[in-house]
């Protein structure tokens, strides 16, 4: 990173970017010169790239050197917010020409671009922070948790909850013993809010001028554009997006997570909700997510203890209440929640693992437990901070080994999560028997060998582990 930093201060761009080198007793005591910030690069510069992008410059440690993004409509925000960073469309071009001015970049694109931008920036040593999910596949998440050790990266997913006290308090309440053996837990959210369980558009529309839809594409198939794809509702569609599990999955499955240390799951099912035509025929489209679904992860239990079941609900889909839990008070934050049941009791939270509380509620004010687990400075919003921290002080770092998501944990966690989408879409296969075909939706339970990625009780769903990239694009 030092000689990073070193060969940024010697290119011409810097003074045409308006950083100047300034000696420390120049400036005083609590500044921060220049040229010991990070100098970061956003790939994804609109949406949430752009708040990403704003929270790091909030930490006052870093420069925002350059910007990424094929869409200058979404962009337009981030550059003018940032005069002097340069601006391209592709990463590649990006970092092939400015690697060596890069310390650290910020991922934040569509979820299908999610790994091909990190792991060409890994490759260049650069340390990353990737929002969530952190790849649309399973073998994407392993093969960044691997390279973040190859290349000695400093690593962070943008599952800014796993920083905050609510997930720390439920991690004290847990290894002070006062649920006992968790074996059961609930995750469950009002998600999507965007078209899901619907036929592909077949109307054409006209690509805007200002986007550069090829580069959009990125890894998934030649597609065409159509209305509303973009921003936003990319999330429905399998080539692009992971549905409302990659959405908010890594946000309200990381508290049981960190709680009781999950790993890999042994097994996945699931049942889901497709859109009717009309009274009478069911809507097949296997190329978005279901309106809802409810899938079932079972992990191994660890030394004697249970397995833990973990039971995902979209669409609205909610558990039954807890019988501890008053009539008028709200489960989780009402659209959602993760309630955790244990031999001795129950604890819930809310989304991010905020407003932790032990049921029966008057619990949670009555009892008080030793903090066990230390707790990040500023809580959720210092998920930012710490990861530009832990790059400034390196891989291996103290600070880096701290992180609240760092790929070792953000890895297995993505696997699981996208385990349920294997699940999904392994229900919508269709088997030819004859000249009729099997309903697609049944209900299958998969059998999951962890460390060798692979279902071991159905062939035909190892397709949704690893995709096919289209030509141009790679994951080495």
């Amino acid at each position: 990173m030092e000689h990073s930093r070193r060969d940024f201060i010697k290119k011409a761009a810097v003074a045409a970017a308006g950083f100047y080198i300034v000696p420390r007793h120049v400036l005083g005591k609590g500044f921060i010169a220049p040229s010991d910030k990070l100098v970061i690069a956003g790939i994804g510069a609109g949406g949430k790239g752009a708040s990403d992008i704003d929270w790091f410059n909030k930490t006052g440690k870093v420069n925002i050197g350059y910007l990424c993004d094929v869409d200058d409509r979404q962009s337009a925000g981030t550059r003018k917010a940032f005069p002097n960073a340069k601006y391209y469309k592709d990463f590649r071009e990006m970092l092939d020409k400015e690697g060596k001015s890069i310390d650290a970049v910020s991922v934040s694109t569509p979820d299908h671009t999610h790994a091909v931008a990190a792991m060409a920036a890994m490759q260049l040593n650069k340390h990353v922070y990737v929002q969530k999910p952190l790849t649309h596949d399973i073998y994407e998440a392993r093969k960044l948790t691997e390279a973040a050790h190859r290349y000695k990266v400093v690593t962070q997913m943008g599952n800014q909850g796993s920083s905050g006290d609510g997930v720390r308090q439920l991690q004290d309440w847990h290894h002070a013993n006062l649920i006992g053996d968790v074996h059961t837990v609930y995750c469950f959210t009002d998600r999507p809010i965007w078209p899901q369980g619907v036929p592909r558009p077949t109307n054409i529309s006209n690509i805007p001028p200002e986007l550069n839809f090829d580069l959009w594409l990125g890894t998934a198939p030649k597609r065409d554009y159509f209305e509303e794809l973009l921003p936003f509702n990319w999330r429905g569609w399998w080539d692009f997006g992971t549905g409302a599990l990659g959405d908010m999955a890594c946000h309200i499955m990381a508290p049981a997570f960190a709680v009781l240390g999950l790993g890999y799951p042994i097994s996945a099912e699931c049942s889901v909700a497709t859109k009717y035509i009309t009274n009478w025929n069911r809507g097949y489209f296997p190329e978005s997510g279901p309106i809802s679904s409810h899938i079932t992860l079972v992990f191994q239990g660890k030394n004697g203890k249970p397995n833990v079941e973990l039971h995902w609900m979209d669409g609205g889909i909610q558990p039954t209440r807890p019988d501890e839990l008053g009539p008028n008070e709200v489960m989780g934050d009402g659209g959602n929640g993760v309630i955790f049941i244990g031999t001795k009791g129950k604890m819930m939270a809310g989304t991010y693992g905020v407003n932790p509380q032990l049921l029966p509620t008057a619990r949670t004010k009555e009892v008080k437990v030793p903090i066990t687990v230390a707790r990040v400075k500023g809580g959720e919003d210092g998920h930012y901070a710490a990861w530009v921290e832990a790059a400034i002080a390196g891989y291996g770092s103290k600070e880096a080994k701290n992180l609240s998501s760092h790929f070792d944990i953000a890895g297995p966690l993505t696997e699981s999560v996208l385990m349920g989408n294997l699940a999904i879409r392994s229900a919508d296969i269709r088997k030819k028997n004859g000249d009729d075909f099997d309903y697609p939706g049944r209900n299958i339970k998969l059998l999951w060998d962890g460390p060798n990625m692979k279902i071991t009780n159905f062939d035909e769903a190892n397709q949704f582990v690893k995709r096919t990239y289209r030509d141009g694009w790679g994951l080495l």
